[in-house]
C-alpha cells in the first residue's frame, strides 16, 4: 500500500478500533435487547402486520408509499455487504460470524422500529405536501439540540457518500479480479464506468431515485435468493453439517475473547451491521419520506427491511457459500470466496453470475446511499441547496465512485468500519432517550387495531408536547 495511504489507514484503525471495542457493540446489543422487551417481542409478534402495512397505498395521490420508502432503503441496505461482506466475515471470523449477524439482525429489528417509528413522528413538510426527515430531525426537534443534529448529518454524508460507496465500488471491481482480462487498469476501467452510470442516475433528482430502485431492488433480490436456493438443495446433505458449525462456532467463547477484534462476534456485528444498517440512523431518513396514517407503520414496513435483507439475502449468501464444499480460507476474504464456491457448484456460470449480482447491488447501493446524502444536506442549510451546488455536490460524489474502485481491500473497509461506528455512538443514546415516544406510539397503533381501525395518528394522543408538522 501507498506510504500515504497507509499512514491514514493506521489513523483508521486506530479511532475504529477505540468505537468497537467496545463501545459499538455493546450499543447495539443493549439498545436491541431493550427495545426488544420493551416491545415484547415486536419482531416476531407483529412481523405478520408489517407485510400488512408495507402492501398499503400511500394517504395521498403521487406521494411516496410505504412500499416506496422500503424499496429505498432496502436499496441501500441490500447491497454488495450482502455478498462481499458475508464472506469477508465468514474467512476471518469462521462459521459463527454468521450466528451473531443473526443476532445482529433479530435485535436490530426492534431499534429500526423505534428509529423509524421516531423520523415518522418528527418528519417536516414540504410546500407541495410530501414529507422528509430521519435522525438529525427527530434530534433537533425531540432534544433541542440542532448543533447534534447537524454533526450527524455530516457523519451521514462521510459515511454513504464516501465510507459505503467507496467500498461498493471497491467490492463490485474486486467481482472481476478472477477474471481472464483483469489487470492493473481494470479497477480504473469499471470505476469510471460505474462512477458515469451514478452521475447520469443522481443528476436527475431524488424521484428518479425511487423509481430505479424501485425496478431494480425487488428483481435482483429475489433472483439471487433462487440462485442461493438451487445451490443448498444441490448440496443438501451438507446442510446439517453447516448449521452444526455455525452454532458451535458462535459459542467457542474461548475463541472469540482470546482474539476479540477478528473473532467471530466481532466480524458477524460489524458485517451485519453494514448489511442491515439497525440503529445506525439511515433508514429513518428514508422512513420519513412515506406518506402514512401512522408513525408505526413505517416503523413496522423497516423492522421488515432488516430481515429481508439479513435473514433472507445475508443468510442466502451464508449457507449457498458454506453448502458449497469449499472451505473459506482468509486469504478468500470477499469475493473470492463467492466466486469460488459458486465455480464449484454451478461450473462456469457462477462466477459469471456473481459478476452480474454484484453489479446490480453496488448500483442500487450507490443510488440509495446517495438519497440519503440530500436530505442531510437540506437538514445543514435549512433549505434546498442551490442547483449549482448540489450539481457540485454530485459530480464530487460521482469522483469518490471512481476512486473507490482503486483502493485497498483494507482501506475500503476500515474506512466505512469507522464511519458507521461513529453513526452508531450518536444516534442509539438518541433513540434509547426518545424511546419512550415510540413506546406510546406503538401501543397507540396497536389499540387502534384493536377496534378494528385504520389506525391513524394524533400527537396529543400520546402526550407528546413537542409540535409537530404532521401530527397536530
Amino acid at each position: 500500500m501507498n506510504p500515504i495511504l497507509q499512514a491514514i489507514d493506521d489513523v483508521v484503525n486506530a479511532i475504529s478500533g477505540f468505537l468497537y471495542m467496545p463501545w459499538v457493540p455493546l450499543f447495539l446489543l443493549v439498545a436491541g435487547l431493550f427495545f426488544t422487551f420493551r416491545t415484547k417481542f415486536i419482531q416476531v409478534r407483529l412481523l405478520g402486520e408489517s407485510f400488512r402495512v408495507v402492501a398499503e397505498k400511500p394517504k395521498t395521490k403521487g406521494s411516496i408509499s410505504s412500499f416506496g420508502a422500503l424499496m429505498v432503503s432496502t436499496a441501500s441496505r441490500v447491497g454488495t455487504g450482502n455478498i462481499v461482506g458475508v464472506s469477508t466475515a465468514i474467512c476471518l471470523g469462521g462459521y459463527g460470524a454468521v450466528f451473531w449477524m443473526w443476532v445482529t439482525a433479530i435485535l436490530g429489528g426492534a431499534s429500526a422500529f423505534v428509529e423509524s417509528t421516531l423520523a415518522q413522528i418528527y418528519k417536516r413538510k414540504n410546500k407541495d405536501g410530501t414529507s422528509y426527515g430521519g435522525p438529525s430531525y427527530y434530534m433537533e426537534s425531540a432534544l433541542g439540540h440542532r448543533w447534534l443534529g447537524v454533526i450527524f448529518a455530516v457523519i451521514i454524508i462521510l459515511t454513504y457518500a464516501v465510507g459505503y460507496n467507496m467500498l461498493a465500488s471497491y467490492n463490485l471491481q474486486s467481482a472481476f479480479a478472477g477474471f481472464s482480462f483483469y489487470s492493473q487498469r481494470t479497477p480504473f476501467v469499471i470505476g469510471l464506468i460505474l462512477a458515469i452510470l451514478f452521475a447520469a442516475c443522481v443528476l436527475g433528482g431524488a424521484k428518479r431515485l425511487t423509481k430505479v430502485t424501485g425496478v431494480l431492488v425487488p428483481i435482483m433480490g429475489v433472483i439471487y435468493v433462487v440462485i442461493a436456493l438451487v445451490v443448498v438443495l444441490m448440496h443438501l446433505n451438507l446442510v446439517p453439517t453447516v448449521f452444526k458449525n455455525i452454532f458451535v462456532s458462535a459459542f467457542d467463547f474461548s475463541a472469540i475473547f482470546g482474539g476479540f477484534a477478528g473473532s467471530c462476534m466481532m466480524q458477524g456485528i460489524k458485517r451485519g451491521l453494514y448489511s442491515n444498517e439497525a440503529g445506525m440512523g439511515s433508514a429513518p431518513n428514508a422512513a420519513a419520506t412515506a406518506d402514512v396514517s401512522h408513525p408505526a407503520k413505517q416503523g413496522l414496513v423497516q423492522m421488515l427491511s432488516v430481515f429481508i435483507d439479513t435473514i433472507l439475502i445475508c443468510s442466502a449468501t451464508a449457507l449457498m457459500c458454506l453448502c458449497s464444499g469449499v472451505a473459506p480460507t482468509e486469504e478468500m476474504a470477499g469475493a473470492p470466496y463467492v466466486q469460488a464456491a459458486l465455480q464449484n457448484a454451478l461450473g462456469n456460470f457462477g462466477p459469471i453470475f456473481i459478476a452480474v449480482s454484484m453489479a446490480l447491488f453496488a448500483f442500487t447501493t450507490l443510488i440509495g446511499n446517495y438519497y440519503y446524502c440530500e436530505g442531510c444536506l437540506r437538514f445543514i442549510f435549512k433549505r434546498n441547496p442551490s442547483h449549482a451546488f448540489m450539481t457540485g455536490f454530485r459530480i464530487v460524489a460521482a469522483v469518490i465512485v471512481l476512486l473507490g474502485a482503486m483502493l485497498s481491500m483494507g482501506l475500503a473497509w476500515d474506512t466505512a468500519d469507522l464511519f458507521q461506528a461513529l453513526m452508531v455512538v450518536i444516534n442509539i443514546p438518541v433513540i434509547l432517550i426518545l424511546g419512550r415516544t415510540a413506546m406510546a406510539a406503538l401501543k397507540d397503533y396497536q389499540d387502534q387495531r384493536k377496534t378494528g381501525k385504520d389506525p391513524e395518528f394524533k400527537a396529543a394522543n400520546i402526550g407528546l408536547k413537542q409540535k409537530t408538522e404532521y401530527w397536530n
